[in-house]
């Protein structure tokens, strides 16, 4: 959106003005004035933005301000660009003359454009007040499928389970959540008007909510059950009485259909006799969190998608009336387009009649079998295109329903390749270097990065495909559906965000790529690139191809002279032979990922990308030697590898303040003077010989740092216990919060330092990270801890007090064949136990653990926690 361009450009203009002054020499001033026009432009974008009807005059103002922000960056980067190359300071005139005009000519009228446009809302909003109300767009009710439901059985039943529990002692509310087009509405009349509900439930309300919510009618609708006489002249708190007094006996069922906010339910909800234990409410919602809040004591119903049989079973349903009457012949290509609609009963139904389309004309079944191949191809964009993009439309209610500093990230996920695994990381990593996020009080740009993600993931637009043990998210994916209305709203005539290149007979013209803000090319990419490109005005190449790809060193050339003013370059589908020293020309780079088996050395003239913030290098080689001073980038936030990375031996610069990620540091690199410059590291790694370490006074002054990661690759050296002796009581940082250690063989009585580490919460140990026969926990230690995993460790006792581990929710071991039991005092807040390659004792204690759980889930009736103990056991445990 406009508000986060201008801040992004805002951003860079105030990080100049502090940090790179003789950059700008002779035209400091022109920049601050040019400051000062931003800030008030990004004023009046905030403060239309509060506006409750923003008119569809200032959407194009936020347009033409778009453009004039990109104007005004490609303007000062190309003038920044030519100044590094040529290394002439009379360049600094020319940059002044420039960023005058660049006022004179763009921002200054823009800013009066926009404070006329906020003064016709505010007068518009004015006259609004006492009288009419601005016209909203308003979504009528879905029609609700009543044939051809498919699938959802476990998911009924579960559901009503739920409605029909008498154990409620005040009003219960069930709340089903899901994406669009999943099935929520279908999925609740199907109980709604099942035959048990009917017989449970003698009184039944639907209400449809929707987006457009209005309190007073809804209670209307509400008292149409129990009443035929027009209530309207009512007021809405008279009316909220009448609902409540109608629904204070006797069983009743409220079905609300499509709730958008807390705020709705809790309008809502004021008017339901919450101790009237006979009454059920069933929401249905996009939203997570109206679940969560609508009853904080159930976790909401998330809705699964259709497997690939129940696909093909609604497909037929659509297509024939009924199952298994095809012909054999539309058999493979029926699953297959079946498959294609990734679980989504919607796009089922929608390819359904196209299908039916060419089905129901009289033709040979090989003509109508090369009629669906072609549907085939492409479903998700058949889906869109088939009658008035009905499928889009639903998508776009949740994207107007989006923050406006949400809907760039949003759109942003059209980037990926179909069916594309993509790691949170990266995801937002980009997000930050393309200058979506923007800066909050209290929260640094990761922080509020991982919130945008996870509120997408909440309101079903994201689905998750991966977690770590702690429940973070790892690996997301975007649906079809989700990913083409992305991409339709991308484009130069919408927002500019990015455009896919495809190579195909219609390959657009270099005029038109030109004009392309951020290029993603998932195919094809030599063919693209022997066509010499230029004077792109492209500020990202993307590439995310599903299987590594060699580039020679010739076509990074053609990119970094055709796209100079590169922020983004995400290249890790290429695997080069050697390092592409053209990349350091891209000095306005911001995140860059290089993919190099061999690469070893990192040059000093990395250091030339002075705005480089995210450095990823996936080489299988050890180390890492990097021979730029990286406290000379002092935009520079994480680098990443699984190399251990050598620094140099006289390594100067102020920089180091805004570093954050260290994956992989040599042992002899960690020593006081690195730590005291990156003093905000949150994420080190040490990989290599770990009795090298110095000790752990060298972090005493990481005071953030929330994950450390020791990892020895070399041989067994009883001197690696030296380093684990150093860490005394209360040495580490007092914001560590996860621990890993690996093929260290420290010796066992040690664990108890670690048991000290106040704030630990995850503690992961591999690969003989400790070693002998018998671990005791006698201390009362690990008081935080929630998550242990060990991995290949040769232990074979395992004793614990009960007053150890009071927190662990998560044990998972794994090659800990000798172990003979695990302790049963671990079982009083455990919730998940997950054995792999464990000895049969160690087993059968997990099954007594097991057993103790499910006790005292019977006495309780599950209040203990007991209810939700899960055990996993690998084959080939008992």
């Amino acid at each position: 959106m406009a508000d986060a361009a201008v801040g992004f450009l805002l951003d860079s203009v105030t990080e100049l003005l502090k940090s790179y002054v003789s950059l700008i020499s002779s035209a400091e001033d022109e920049f601050k004035n040019l400051r000062k026009d931003l800030a008030m432009l990004k004023g009046y974008l905030q403060d239309a933005a509060k506006e409750p009807q923003k008119k569809e005059s200032f959407r194009e103002v936020e347009r033409q301000i778009r453009d004039v922000v990109y104007y005004a960056e490609d303007t000062i980067d190309t003038c920044l660009t030519e100044r590094s190359r040529s290394k002439i300071l009379k360049i600094g005139i020319s940059l002044a003359k420039q960023v005058k005009a660049l006022r004179e000519d763009k921002v200054i009228p823009m800013l009066e454009t926009a404070r006329k446009a906020f003064v016709d809302i505010q007068r518009a909003e004015g006259s609004n007040k006492g009288g009419e109300q601005p016209l909203v767009k308003q979504r009528k009710a879905p029609s609700i499928r009543k044939d051809n439901v498919v699938g959802f059985e476990d998911e009924e039943k579960t559901l009503m389970g739920y409605l029909l529990d008498d154990q409620a002692e005040e009003l219960d509310v069930i709340s089903i959540i899901g994406m669009p087009g999943l099935g929520k509405t279908t999925l609740a009349w199907k109980i709604f008007d099942g035959p048990d509900i009917r017989y449970e439930f003698p009184t039944r309300i639907w209400i449809y909510v929707s987006q457009v919510f209005n309190k007073k009618d809804v209670f209307l609708n509400i008292m149409k059950r129990f009443t035929g006489n027009d209530m309207s002249y009512l007021s809405e708190q008279e009316l909220a009485g009448a609902v409540s007094e109608s629904l204070k006996n006797g069983k009743f069922l409220l079905v609300l259909d499509d709730v958008w906010t807390p705020e709705a339910w809790n309008e809502i909800r004021n008017a339901l006799p919450t101790n009237n234990s006979l009454g059920r409410v069933l929401i249905t919602s996009r939203e997570k969190k109206v679940g969560l809040h609508a009853n904080p004591h159930r976790e909401p119903h998330m809705l699964r998608f259709l497997t690939e049989e129940e696909s093909w079973k609604l497909l037929q349903y659509e297509v024939f009336g009924r199952l298994d009457s095809y012909p054999p012949q539309l058999e493979e290509i029926g699953q297959y387009i079946a498959k294609q609609c990734d679980g989504l009963p919607l796009a089922a139904v929608i390819i359904g009649g196209i299908l039916t389309d060419q089905f129901s004309r009289p033709r040979a079944v090989s003509v109508i079998k090369e009629a669906w191949t072609k549907v085939s191809e492409n479903v998700s964009r058949q889906v869109k295109d088939y009658k008035g993009q009905n499928i889009l439309e639903i998508v776009e209610m949740s994207y107007d329903n989006l923050p406006d500093e949400f809907r760039d990230c949003f759109i942003y996920l059209g980037v990926f390749p179909e069916d594309y695994m993509i790691p949170a990381w990266t995801l937002t990593h980009l997000w930050i270097s393309e200058g979506f996020i923007q800066r909050r009080e209290g929260l640094s740009l990761e922080e509020s990065a991982e919130e945008i993600l996870n509120e997408l993931i909440s309101r079903n637009l994201v689905m998750v495909d991966k977690t770590n043990l702690s429940g973070d998210v790892k690996i997301i994916r975007v649906h079809d559906v989700i990913r083409e209305f992305c991409k339709s709203r991308a484009g130069v005539k919408e927002h500019n965000l990015f455009e896919e290149i495809i190579m195909s007979n219609d390959y657009p013209p270099i005029s038109d790529i030109q004009m392309y803000r951020r290029i993603c090319i998932h195919s094809h990419l030599p063919t693209f690139l022997s066509k010499k490109p230029k004077d792109l005005r492209a500020r990202s190449f993307l590439c995310f191809y599903k299987e590594p790809i060699d580039l020679p060193a010739t076509y990074i050339s053609t990119i970094s002279d055709a796209c100079s003013l590169l922020r983004v370059f995400e290249s890790k589908s290429f695997k080069f032979h050697q390092f592409p020293a053209k990349v350091t020309k891209l000095i306005h780079l911001r995140y860059i990922t290089l993919s190099c088996d061999e690469l070893n050395v990192l040059p000093k003239t990395i250091s030339e990308l002075w705005n480089l913030q995210t450095l990823v290098v996936d080489t299988k080689s050890r180390t890492l030697t990097i021979k730029a001073s990286l406290w000379k980038m002092i935009q520079l936030r994480h680098v990443k590898t699984k190399a251990s990375i050598i620094l140099p031996v006289q390594d100067e610069g102020r920089g180091g303040d805004n570093l954050q990620t260290l994956s992989r540091l040599s042992p002899e690199e960690c020593t006081k003077n690195i730590f005291n410059k990156a003093r905000n590291l949150k994420i080190l790694g040490v990989r290599g010989k770990i009795d090298l370490f110095c000790s752990a006074k060298s972090l005493e002054n990481v005071e953030s740092l929330e994950n450390l990661k020791l990892v020895n690759d070399s041989y067994y050296d009883s001197a690696t216990e030296n380093v684990l002796r150093s860490f005394q009581r209360n040495s580490f940082p007092k914001k560590l919060r996860r621990l890993t250690i690996s093929g260290t063989f420290f010796d066992w009585t040690h664990m108890s330092i670690l048991g000290t580490i106040e704030n630990l919460q995850v503690l992961k140990l591999k690969d003989n990270a400790f070693s002998g026969k018998k671990w005791e926990v006698f201390d009362g230690g690990f008081r935080s801890l929630d998550i242990l995993l060990i991995v290949n460790a040769d232990f074979i006792f395992w004793e614990a007090s009960h007053d150890s581990f009071p927190s662990l929710r998560c044990l998972v071991l794994k090659n800990c064949q000798q172990l003979r039991r695990i302790p049963l005092e671990l079982e009083k807040s455990l919730q998940l136990l997950d054995i792999e390659r464990v000895g049969k004792s160690a087993a059968a204690s997990a099954r007594e653990i097991e057993k103790i759980k499910k006790d005292k889930a019977t006495q309780t009736k599950g209040r203990c926690g007991g209810a939700g103990f899960k055990l996993e056991v690998a084959p080939g445990c008992e």
